[in-house]
Parts: structure tokens; sequence; C-alpha cells
């Protein structure tokens, strides 16, 4: 999604150093690469050990050097800044990429009927099962309601706890019949079907998405070069409004209070925004790709050195 907006905006050269922190199935990796022209250097991370196989098909495809690391994009990111590591583009595609949704198994997917699973990572200790079987009422209708900015948190986590005192959920077919029911009949149709906002604050409290995001992004900047670039491509308000405030925030010099003479706070700028709004993908993308339609990136650049 939105791959000719990542090359433009990215801008990599051959002999750059890219991250793609999101790597997936390597579709923006594949064309970063092709970029580096066999010359640099690509590093991806991920938390799913599956995709590794893609890793290494996009190296023999593009001959560039690379590596593959698994694990939490927020913890991986800190751990190279902290060795000294330096890039001059970092890729965050966040949510859930579409070979996960893709896969059955996963039960990423309210369309389909599949195991609550939903872990990024397979191996991770807490799956959707997990979460709606053992949190309390109130604790559910918490994260219905700040992840999935669902209108009717409170009805759907109660609908569930009374549900769950009769049987276990264990296959998304279940639970999406719960929060139909659960949701007054006129307001079941429009907006997109009835379940996507309780399965997107699913997947990011079991797969603590957004505290990752927070974590990764003051990360990803300090490994940046001089004239480096960051891109963040995020699907929904609460992953772009993180992006929007760091970068706005970085962007920003003085703080100190207008009504003061001279600034005394000494704050420069830690970045440049390249892009002043969200640049969302084409009417021909989302022709060709509906499900691009939702995605937006903002791009942010560390500056030259003086």
């Amino acid at each position: 999604m939105l791959a000719d907006e990542v090359r433009e905006l990215l801008a990599v050269q051959p002999g750059d150093t890219v991250v793609d922190a999101t790597f997936g199935a390597g579709g923006h990796a594949r064309l970063l690469a092709a970029d580096l022209r066999k010359q640099g250097r690509l590093i991806a991370i991920d938390r799913d050990a599956t995709v590794k196989p893609y890793f290494e098909s996009v190296q023999r495809d593009t001959g560039v050097q690379g590596r593959f690391l698994r694990g939490d994009f927020g913890v991986v990111l800190a751990q190279l800044a902290e060795n000294g590591i330096e890039a001059d583009a970092i890729l965050l595609d966040l949510g859930v990429s579409s070979m996960q949704i893709d896969r059955p198994e996963r039960g990423f997917s309210y369309a389909v009927d599949a195991p609550l699973d939903m872990r990024m990572d397979p191996s991770g200790p807490l799956t959707a099962q997990d979460v709606v079987n053992e949190w309390d009422e109130r604790e559910l209708a918490t994260i219905f309601r700040r992840y999935g900015e669902e209108r009717f948190a409170r009805q759907i986590a109660h609908a569930i706890v009374r549900r769950r005192a009769e049987r276990p959920f264990e296959r998304t077919a279940d639970l999406v019949e719960t929060i139909k029911a659960a949701i007054p009949a006129p307001r079941r149709f429009g907006d997109g079907h009835p379940a996507k906002r309780v399965f997107q604050a699913l997947r990011i409290a079991v797969n603590d998405e957004l505290e990752a995001l927070e974590r990764a992004l003051p990360a990803a900047l300090s490994m940046l070069r001089p004239g480096g670039r960051i891109a963040v491509i995020s699907f929904h308000s609460l992953e772009d409004r993180i992006a929007k405030r760091f970068f706005a925030g970085q962007a920003r010099g003085c703080v100190c209070p207008p009504d003061l003479p001279v600034c005394v706070c000494g704050r420069e700028p830690t970045i440049r925004l390249v892009t002043r709004k969200a640049v969302r993908p084409s009417p021909q993308e989302i022709a060709e790709n509906p499900r691009s339609a939702s995605a937006r990136i903002r791009v942010a650049q560390k500056p030259e050195e003086a």
C-alpha cells in the first residue's frame, strides 16, 4: 500500500541503510531494496518468524545485503539505537499485514470463522481468546472504547461476560455473533462491519501495538543519520495521532511561553516535516485495493548537519 508514495518520500539512494521495521511479506522492502541497487544494507524487523522466507526471497531477487531481526519493533529499534546502528531511511507500516489477514487460522478477520488468536508473534503469551474469556467487564469495555472507539463498548462487554459464563469463547464467529446481538439493530448497518472496531481493539491489546509505537518513534529518530527520513503508515486515527503528535513535537523549536521577549529554552527542532499533512492513497489504488482506503503516510527528515 502507498508503494509509490513510500519510494518517492523516503528517496532511498544506493549505499543507504534502510530499516523496514514491520517487514511482513516484504512488499515495501522489495521496492526499497531495489532502489539500493546492490549497494547499502536492508535491516528487516518483524515479530513473526514465519516471514523470514520472504526476507530471503527479497535478498535473492535484489542482491541486497541485510539482516532479519525477529521481535517487537519498539524493542528492536531501541536495541539497534543503543548499539550505534545508523539508518538513512526507516519505515513503520503499522497494523496487521495483508499476509496475516489472509491466513484465517491467525484469527484476525471477523469475516472468516477461525480460532480467536490475533497474535502477530505466534509464540506470544496472550491471545484474543485469553482476553475475552479472562478480562473483567470493565477492562473489556475500556479497551473497546479506547482502542476501537466503539460507542457500544459497555453493552458489548456485558454481552461477552454473560455469554462466556455459559461457555468460553473459542472461535471468531462466536464473538462476532455476540457483538452483533449487543448492538441495537438500527446501528448494525453502515460504517462497516459491526465487529470491526472490537476486533481492532482486541488486536491492539493482544499485541501491545500503541505502546510499541510510542517506544519505536524516539528510537527510530535517534538512529537516523543527518538527512535521513522516517515514514509511518497508519490505518486508524489512534496510530496516526501518535505519529502526528510525535512529529509535530520534534519539529517544533522554541517552547517558551509566548509572552517572553526572548527564547530561554534553547530548544531546536530535531526534524522537519516532509509531509505537512498525512498523504492518502490515490483513487486508483483504492479502487484496485479497497484495503488501502484507510491508509495514510507521514514522513519526517532529520536536518542535514551544518
